[in-house]
């Protein structure tokens, strides 16, 4: 199984014209090794974009991309990444989506396909990432 980071879905569904050839190829060759799956995280970013519930359940279902509840363990592991990560002088105020990603990855021992790897790799150094570069 695959966790699929949101930026790939938008890609997708958008037909990216910087990312949506490197993302579809990474959706296919994870899609050739196992299950792909989004948490309630990506599934609530999607819906921000997307406006009927159903329309969002057929983008899924299309892109055959399972969705997977986030482990109560890794809610806590992303959590002290946010607090690592404000020590270290990280602006932002709430916890990013990105973290919540993360430690899903982490905690469920998930490979992660993303475009924006920088963060994961800094306070998920364990996380095997599918990303550019």
């Amino acid at each position: 199984m695959t966790l699929i980071d949101t930026n790939i879905i938008v890609d997708i569904l958008t037909r990216d014209p910087t990312w949506f050839d490197w993302s579809a190829e990474q959706l296919l060759r994870a899609r050739k090794s196992g299950p792909l799956c989004i948490n309630e995280i990506s599934y609530a970013e999607l819906a921000a974009r997307i406006e009927m519930e159903a329309a969002l359940q057929g983008a899924l279902s299309e892109t055959d991309v399972q969705f997977q509840r986030t482990p109560m363990h890794a809610l806590f592991v992303a959590g002290r990444a946010f607090s690592r990560y404000r020590r270290a002088g990280g602006p932002r105020l709430s916890i990013l989506p990105d973290f919540f990603i993360g430690a899903h990855a982490q905690v469920a021992r998930l490979p992660l396909l993303t475009r924006d790897a920088r963060r994961y790799r800094s306070y998920f150094p364990d996380v095997r990432l599918i990303a550019p570069g």
